[in-house]
């Protein structure tokens, strides 16, 4: 055989295996952005139309979020947003949808200390979605209750929803890194 059909047999094989590579580089690659973000990964396929269009939003999502002070709370701190969640629980007997109200203020507060940015909604849940991805669903479905009750009457029912919601948020903020290391040990 000719020398050329040598070389294009070579390339030919070195083509593929550079294929086989990438592919499986990139089913890694979402197979570790599902198994991360969970229900998040899909919400984010089913708005941007497309696996790789999601994948590529999320992990622009991991960047930013990289890039991010984000710190724990001193005791002193924890233990003040602690109590002044119970007060805004207690509340919410008597006054439902100032509790909510208080409620998305007090989270708002927290992630801006932790060092979150607070400016844009769709930011915040983006930059809590790579690290408390089980519950940014949760928070974005208490922000459309907290938004609607501010145009409207919204029920009851719907004023407790969004105060669970606010609460599984609030409660993965105030979690310290040895809460977390438990967790995962466990």
């Amino acid at each position: 055989m000719p020398n050329w059909i040598w070389i294009v047999v070579a390339i030919a094989v070195a083509i593929f295996i550079v294929a086989m590579v990438i592919a499986t580089r990139s089913r890694r690659d979402s197979d570790r952005l599902k198994q991360r973000f969970g229900p998040e990964y899909d919400r984010t396929v089913s708005e941007a139309g497309d696996e790789r269009a999601a994948e590529k939003e999320l992990l622009a999502r991991e960047r930013k979020r990289n890039k991010l002070d984000i710190r724990p709370l001193s005791p002193a701190a924890l233990n003040g947003y602690a109590n002044r969640w119970r007060a805004v629980q207690t509340a919410f007997v008597d006054h439902p949808s100032s509790a909510v109200g208080e409620a998305d203020l007090l989270v708002t507060e927290v992630m801006r200390e932790r060092g979150y940015p607070v400016d844009d909604f769709d930011r915040q849940a983006a930059d809590i979605s790579v690290d408390h991805p089980t519950v940014v669903a949760d928070y974005r479905a208490a922000h459309d209750i907290h938004l609607a009750q501010q145009k409207g009457d919204v029920g009851t029912e719907q004023q407790r929803q969004a105060f669970v919601h606010y609460r599984a948020l609030f409660t993965k903020l105030l979690e310290s890194e040895k809460d977390k290391s438990q967790e995962a040990r466990a």
